[in-house]
């Protein structure tokens, strides 16, 4: 866990630096776009935060290659490889989109080929699934849904970036959720080494959140921009199928496990799920209203779900604690269902039940009653 720990500090602090150094140049040169009908800021803000924290994660990775502790993934070094190619491809990508504002299709297609280098280079698929002994029934197959599960968890998580903030926050809580999952997971697999390329991919994206946020909290000095949020969602992806979709239904038996029958099953791939429900469903319901309206699925509006907040009444930090909430209370709730499951004694796994119950409920009075709705009552008396 201390080598961990060292990743989280170390990709922070060089974050930090480096976000200030991008910062800097940003507004040296005057490499900021002008204000769209979409954005909710009102002040021209450089959106390059994403090269800052590329190059911190990049740092991580090849300081890791010097590290005994990591030699692990580092002894098939292909799928690191992969992943540091597809990365930097849709860093780049992101950057011109942010710069130029490319075509959606020339997007789309980049994101495709960055997920087919993980899926066909870097051998990262999904396998199986920990449902009742589920296999996918082919390579093609695995290898198209792959292919389908990075590019949805890519756009996903690049819909919701419209607040000061609020992707780096998400991120960072559902990456320290999904990072004590695949920590424990390898524990109760009966691996030999809980270092694993999952947990140290979460590890390095908590550290550049950390490092990136101070900066992006509200009134944000810069940006994450496309660059950054696609590196998320791609990178969340990758750590998901490198535990959960790699782990044989097998070593998630019941029998040899000592978990519940039922939820415990699921678990392994409802947790990260979850931990991008949110950013999911923003995506799901963009698709619908726009393919809906006979537009792209990709064309831009101003009807995400923190536009929607916004227009309820909640201000720009109440909206963005808001998803924080609800990415902890979904997230820990599985969480401790998870480590429940996998012990003979039900006490966390009702604990987590209950947390997310009153958790959810707590969640919904607070969005569903933004300040302005409940000082209504007041005023008019």
């Amino acid at each position: 866990m201390t080598q961990y720990l060292l990743v989280v500090a170390f990709t922070a602090v060089l974050t930090f630096g480096l976000t200030w150094l991008v910062w800097r140049l940003s507004i040296r040169y005057k490499l900021y776009p002008g204000i769209r009908e979409r954005d909710v800021h009102k002040t021209p803000t450089p959106r390059l935060g994403g090269v800052a924290m590329y190059l911190g994660v990049l740092a991580a990775f090849v300081a890791s290659s010097q590290h005994p502790f990591f030699a692990i993934f580092w002894a098939d070094p292909g799928a690191v490889w992969a992943i540091i190619g597809a990365t930097t491809l849709i860093v780049i990508v992101g950057v011109a989109d942010d710069v130029w504002d490319l075509d959606w299709m020339i997007k789309l297609g980049a994101q495709i080929v960055a997920a087919g280098i993980i899926a066909w280079f870097g051998k990262l698929q999904i396998l199986s699934l920990p449902i009742g002994g589920l296999t996918v029934g082919s390579s093609w197959m695995s290898f198209v849904l792959t292919v389908l599960a990075i590019v949805i968890v890519m756009n996903a998580v690049n819909f919701i970036d419209g607040l000061d903030g609020l992707v780096a926050g998400v991120a960072l809580i559902a990456n320290a959720v999904f990072f004590a999952y695949s920590y424990l997971l390898v524990r109760d697999a009966g691996a030999t080494t809980y270092f694993n390329l999952a947990s140290f991919i979460a590890a390095a994206l908590i550290g550049a959140c950390i490092g990136f946020l101070p900066w992006n909290w509200s009134p944000a000095k810069l940006f994450m921009g496309d660059g950054g949020a696609l590196m998320l969602g791609l990178l969340m992806a990758v750590s998901a199928i490198a535990i959960t979709g790699q782990v044989t239904p097998s070593q998630l038996d019941p029998d040899n496990f000592g978990r519940s029958q039922l939820l415990g099953a699921f678990i392994p791939i409802l947790l990260p799920i979850a931990i991008v429900l949110l950013p999911l469903l923003d995506f799901g319901l963009a698709i619908i209203r726009r393919v809906g309206a006979g537009k792209s699925p990709f064309s831009p509006d101003r009807k995400h779900l923190h536009h929607r907040m916004l227009d309820m009444g909640h201000a720009d930090r109440d909206a963005v604690l808001i998803f924080y909430a609800w990415t902890a209370v979904i997230g820990l709730a599985l969480l401790l269902m998870y480590i429940g499951t996998s012990s003979d004694w039900p006490g966390e796994y009702l604990i987590g039940v209950a947390y997310g119950i009153l958790g959810i409920a707590a969640c919904l009075v607070v969005t569903l009653t933004p300040p302005a709705r409940r000082r209504a009552p007041q005023e008019s008396s």
